[in-house]
């Protein structure tokens, strides 16, 4: 077995026993010696990335791009329906990652917000992408831009996933706050694209 090969694995082996920490316990309540207890040593553990926050964003950015491709192998188009089915579909077959990606978007560690960030990009394109898409099927209200549209649905949901995280949500589990996430993000965009009120009913 060639160097790169071994190391490869190596590393493999280390991220798979770090999903099964982070994923149980996030990143507060993970230890590193949880992690070594998997048959690592803690000299390979340390050979191979510095600290624990190397570690957890290693594990990050596997979530997301995991959750990013099985997104675009779901053939979605501009369905935002389906698009919410598969992204349940991948967080009732990938139980650690799903604990790993609302904590970035609920409680990331303060330290870490800027590197989640960037791993986060694809998977930000490719929801970015879908709205357009979605914008691109309809006839914007007079006075409206495209980029306008854009901009609010970027504003929008930043405010969204923030509420879940302000002391509104204090008090729910953690489980209860990723099912009312996943709830309301389809009617948030009902609401941005329909409005509230109809029209002719203003008093």
């Amino acid at each position: 077995m060639k160097k790169e090969e071994k190391t490869e694995r190596t590393k493999q082996k280390i991220l798979t026993a770090a999903m099964e920490e982070f994923g149980a316990n996030g990143y507060a309540g993970a230890s590193l010696n949880n992690i070594c207890s998997a048959g690592i040593p803690k000299g390979l553990l340390y050979h191979n990335f510095k600290n624990k926050d190397a570690i957890y964003l290693a594990c990050v950015g596997q979530c997301f791009s995991t959750l990013t491709e099985y997104l675009k192998a779901s053939d979605i188009g501009n369905d935002f329906q389906k698009y919410m089915d598969a992204r349940l579909r991948f967080f009732q077959e990938h139980e650690q990652e799903t604990r790993l990606f609302f904590e970035t978007i609920f409680q990331p560690p303060e330290a870490l917000r800027a590197q989640i960030a960037d791993l986060r990009q694809e998977f930000d394109q490719l929801n970015s992408g879908l709205y357009q898409k979605i914008l691109d099927s309809f006839k914007l209200r007079q006075g409206v831009t495209h980029e306008e549209a854009m901009t609010y649905f970027a504003m929008m949901q930043d405010m969204f996933n923030g509420y879940f995280s302000s002391p509104a949500c204090r008090d729910m589990s953690f489980s209860d706050r990723m099912n009312s996430h996943e709830t309301n993000l389809t009617k948030l965009l009902d609401f941005m694209l329909y409005g509230i009120v109809e029209r002719g009913d203003e008093k």
